[in-house]
C-alpha cells in the first residue's frame, strides 16, 4: 500500500522520520510530504494557500502508480487530507486524522501571528499543557529548530469541498487522548465539525495516550496505529 504522510503546521517530511521504518518494515511504500512554501519568506510564498496544500498532495495521489492509498494527516495536515480525500475518493482508502477532526467546509485550521508575511512556529512553550506534556527537554530541544515557517494564508484559509465524496472513505481517528466513546460526547457540541463527524460513513477512534505530537513522543505506537488502520 502507498502511505502518504502529511505533516502539520511548521513541520515538513522529516517530522515522520520515526514512525516511517514501523511501515516500510510492514512493506508499504511511505510518501512523507513537505508542502508548497514551508519554510519559504513570504516574497515566495504570500499566494500559498490550503488550495495549494490540498492540491500537491492530489498530484501526489495521481503520481502513484497503485489504485488505492491511505493518506495521513497530522493537526492541520488533517485538513489538507480531507480535502484530497475529497478530490480522489476513487483512489483513497482510508485517511488517519493524527490527533485532529475532519473539518467542515468554510472553516481554518486556527489562528497564528503572522511576521514578516509568514506564520513562524510560535515555539513549544504557546501551546497548553495537554498537547505538550509528553515533549521532555531533549525532545523540545532537538525538534524546534527544525520546524519552519508556513505561508501566511495557510492556517485561516477556509477549506472548501466540491460534492460529498469525502463522506464515502473511511475514517481513523488517531487522537492522543481521547477515545471514540469521549469525542462523541464532546464533539456533538461543536456545531458543524460534529455535523462533519455525523455525515462520514464509517469511522473509528482510537485514542493513542499521547500529545499532540506523537510522531515524535511515540513513533513506534503510531506507526503501529497507522498499520492496524491500513489493514482494516
Amino acid at each position: 500500500m502507498d502511505i502518504i504522510l502529511i505533516p502539520g503546521l511548521w513541520l515538513d517530511a522529516e517530522s515522520w522520520n520515526d514512525v516511517t521504518p514501523v511501515l516500510t518494515r510492514a512493506g508499504h511504500r511511505v510518501h512523507p510530504l513537505t508542502l508548497p512554501g514551508v519554510g519559504a519568506p513570504a516574497t515566495r510564498s504570500t499566494d500559498i494557500g490550503i488550495a495549494d496544500w490540498v492540491d500537491a498532495v492530489t498530484q501526489k495521489i495521481d503520481e502513484l502508480p497503485g489504485e488505492r492509498v491511505v493518506v495521513v494527516g497530522h493537526s492541520g495536515g488533517g485538513n489538507v487530507a480531507w480535502g484530497a480525500a475529497n478530490a480522489r475518493a476513487d483512489r483513497v482508502s482510508r485517511v488517519v486524522f493524527v490527533d485532529t477532526v475532519p473539518p467542515p467546509p468554510g472553516h481554518g485550521i486556527s489562528e497564528f501571528e503572522v511576521v514578516d508575511g509568514v506564520v513562524p512556529f510560535p515555539g513549544w512553550d504557546f501551546f497548553p499543557d495537554e498537547d505538550v506534556f509528553d515533549l521532555d527537554a531533549d525532545t523540545r530541544a532537538r525538534t524546534a529548530p527544525t520546524a519552519k515557517s508556513v505561508p501566511a494564508r495557510v492556517p485561516t484559509d477556509a477549506i472548501a469541498f466540491e460534492g460529498d465524496a469525502r463522506f464515502g472513505v473511511p475514517v481513523t481517528m488517531l487522537m492522543g487522548g481521547l477515545d471514540q466513546e469521549t469525542l462523541e460526547s464532546e464533539i456533538s457540541d461543536w456545531g458543524p465539525y460534529g455535523d462533519e463527524y455525523s455525515a462520514i460513513d464509517d469511522v473509528e477512534v482510537v485514542r493513542v495516550g499521547s500529545g499532540h505530537w506523537p510522531q515524535f513522543t511515540m513513533p513506534q505506537r503510531l506507526g503501529e496505529l497507522i498499520l492496524a488502520a491500513v489493514a482494516r
